[in-house]
């Protein structure tokens, strides 16, 4: 379905929201694209590839980052609604059915053209996005905001020794070692061989058990939402950087205990990713959340194309990924000419960054004609 911006004026809408949403569907879509590129005849910067386990990498924040725009999000999309009634509760839900429906697809476009050349998957990004949306909202529209700030604090607290719980396949646990942890072993008994890691040590990354703590991240984006929409003056900006370097400290203490892993979304992974968001966001508000500010300058009219349909945008990219193979040479020819003058990292980025482009063409053309796609 497609609306205007004009449509969509009774919802309320925060330019910061819509470039942070945009800055990190382009940081999505690059680290898709530099994992493409990415092999042994071909080197990129390792901090543009997920962490193998414990850690965090660049690639690592921006998947969260959305996530919890899409919390941000829901109390503006829904503010003066209460309760499920009213043809609400059906809305959602098919939402969110379709946002996992399109994610299913996409996860599984490259076996549906060579069935025999791997296995499907069950789980994927956007499949994540549909069970957080709907959960976020559903709770949203159902419990207090002090009901759901205590549900937070227990699913991260509790997800913890949830982990520790002894694998169902007998594999050792230690949660500093790759896949060796109950959240993993569940993958492997329910799932496997339709896992995205295979082995004996296997796993989802977005998983069954993994969408609880990310059910508490884009809670914690609800939160914001509701923070952002009673106090929406620039100034507020300071509260909500206090509360990112809170999470972002709390998170990287945890994290000693509870190491940050984005594979199996750690307790201690929310808190600083959401932390680093909070911040995100806190520094655009109070840069461009204020009467005068030139929407169509560069530096935000570039991320807001995304940011605006960003699920649009996601779902472009995956499909250009598939159907531009056949002209992929051609993309890297760039890179070969460029490598010997300035390495092999810095020339990966061109055929990375003209990836982007031609996905921000349409979307850019979404954004002047001021129409949004809903999924």
């Amino acid at each position: 379905m497609t609306r205007t911006l004009a449509d969509d004026m009774g919802q309320t809408r925060l330019l910061s929201l819509d470039v942070l949403r945009g800055i990190t569907v382009m940081g999505m879509i690059l680290v898709n694209a530099t994992a493409g590129l990415a092999s042994p005849q071909l080197e990129v910067f390792p901090l543009l590839l997920h962490a193998r386990w414990d850690g965090l990498t660049i690639a690592d924040v921006v998947f969260p980052g959305f996530l919890m725009m899409m919390g941000v999000a829901v109390p503006m999309a829904l503010k003066g609604r209460t309760g499920l009634g009213g043809g609400t509760g059906g809305k959602i839900f098919w939402r969110a059915a379709r946002l996992i429906l399109i994610g299913f697809i996409l996860s599984n476009m490259w076996w549906a053209m060579d069935p025999a050349s791997s296995e499907w998957r069950l789980w994927g990004v956007l499949q994540r996005i549909g069970i957080v949306y709907g959960v976020c909202s559903i709770l949203f529209l159902t419990l207090g905001p002090k009901v759901r700030l205590g549900l937070i604090a227990a699913i991260l607290l509790l997800y913890w020794p949830l982990t520790l719980i002894p694998a169902l396949d007998g594999l050792p646990n230690d949660i500093w070692e790759r896949g060796h942890n109950f959240v993993a072993s569940v993958d492997r008994v329910l799932t496997a061989p339709h896992n995205y890691v295979k082995g004996p040590e296997g796993y989802d990354p977005e998983g069954l058990l993994g969408h609880l703590p990310a059910i508490a991240h884009g809670l914690i984006g609800v939160a914001i939402g509701e923070f952002l929409l009673k106090r929406p003056e620039t100034k507020s900006a300071g509260k909500l950087a206090i509360a990112g370097a809170v999470m972002l400290v709390a998170g990287i203490a945890f994290g000693f205990i509870f190491p940050v892993v984005k594979d199996i979304w750690s307790s201690s992974f929310v808190l600083v990713t959401c932390g680093i968001t909070t911040l995100a966001l806190a520094g655009l508000h109070a840069t461009i959340d204020k009467p005068g500010t030139n929407a169509n300058a560069v530096w935000i009219a570039v991320p807001m194309a995304f940011g605006i349909n960003a699920i649009a945008a996601y779902v472009w990219h995956e499909l250009l990924a598939v159907m531009g193979m056949p002209a992929w040479g051609a993309m890297t020819a760039p890179y070969r000419w460029l490598e010997p003058v300035v390495g092999s990292p810095i020339a990966a980025l061109v055929p990375v960054i003209i990836f982007i482009a031609l996905v921000w063409l349409p979307m850019d053309y979404l954004r002047r004609k001021r129409w949004i796609i809903k999924v």
